[in-house]
């Protein structure tokens, strides 16, 4: 291990893309979760996780391992969010005006 891997190793948002997919690996080739954290220092369930992703999809982001229904949900409620937003911005008074009066009339 370099010494750019030991400093990738602080905390799990640090680990890099390299890292863990050796990790990964180490686990293909026969050594244990219990060996690998101890060797290291990496949590067994943050190993576990690694290896549930790469395995799905051969990457570790989140959007990669997602089934096509979750990405399309994903993307529905941010039209939604987007639509609400846009509709809360037109009920608003506009400048000058406040919420009591009527359009056109002073």
């Amino acid at each position: 291990m370099n010494k750019e891997e030991e400093k990738n190793m602080g905390t799990a948002q640090n680990y890099t893309e390299e890292f863990k997919r050796q990790i990964v690996e180490l686990l293909g080739v026969g050594k244990s979760v219990s060996e690998i954290a101890r060797e290291y220092r990496v949590t067994k369930p943050t190993i576990r996780g690694w290896a549930k992703r790469y395995g799905k999809s051969g990457e570790f982001g989140a959007e990669a391992n997602r089934s096509e229904g979750e990405r399309e949900l994903r993307t529905l409620q941010k039209e939604n969010r987007q639509l609400r937003m846009e509709n809360d911005m037109h009920r608003q008074p506009k400048f000058g005006q406040n919420k009591f009066s009527t359009p056109g009339k002073k």
